[in-house]
């Protein structure tokens, strides 16, 4: 199966490809991701696509992370799809950080005073992702000896490593595990919190004076 697989969940990008004929049947691109430039991805993408014919899956790293960055990268994969007929495939980019290890802890600043956590064994979230007061989830860190990952060096926890999700790891966790991650037509970002809206406050009225 030939996959094409993206990641922009964190503050570094990448693409990659993987079971296509030669030129290049495994590669990977990885950048710099800045979520209000995304120039870099499309470039990258459209080299890997160069001269490689259309991917049969079509895997995106859907985070926690970025919401800009997994939605520009969930969109281009529903527009590669409408073009060639793909199918899409979502996987958790914590499950695909760079690292030589395969049971591990993942931990990042969910902001508001909180921290996201969550568990990975063999390329599957089997915990989480849960958010944790800092307080909270010091207590929870100290009951695990996994080893401890973030996409972002944390102040609060400089005990954890710097590891990025790369889209080399999404095309192996594909093939690795079919009945896990399996087709999909929907592409929806991992939320850690239900959305924050907003409500406008009514217009005053001006008196007219009389």
């Amino acid at each position: 199966m030939t996959i094409v697989a993206l990641e922009l969940s964190t503050g570094r990008g990448s693409v990659a490809w993987d079971g296509f004929p030669s030129p290049g049947g495994t590669g990977s691109h990885s950048f710099e991701n800045d979520r209000k430039h995304s120039g870099l991805f499309f470039e990258h993408l459209e080299k890997c696509l160069e001269g490689r014919g259309a991917p049969e899956c079509i895997v995106v790293g859907l985070g926690p992370g970025s919401y800009a960055g997994t939605r520009i990268a969930a969109a281009t994969a529903l527009g590669l799809r409408a073009a060639c007929g793909a199918k899409l495939v979502g996987i958790p980019s914590i499950c695909a950080l760079d690292t030589t290890e395969g049971d591990y802890l993942v931990i990042g600043d969910a902001r508001r005073d909180s921290f996201f956590w969550a568990r990975v064994v063999d390329g599957r979230c089997v915990d989480g992702p849960a958010l944790f007061p800092e307080q909270e989830m010091r207590a929870h860190l100290a009951a695990s000896r996994l080893p401890l990952y973030s996409s972002t060096p944390l102040a609060h926890f400089p005990e954890a490593l710097v590891a990025y999700p790369c889209a080399r790891r999404l095309t192996l966790l594909a093939n690795q595990h079919p009945s896990v991650y399996i087709a999909t037509e929907l592409l929806e970002p991992i939320y850690l919190r239900d959305p924050h809206i907003t409500i406008p406050r009514p217009a005053m009225r001006l008196s007219s004076g009389k």
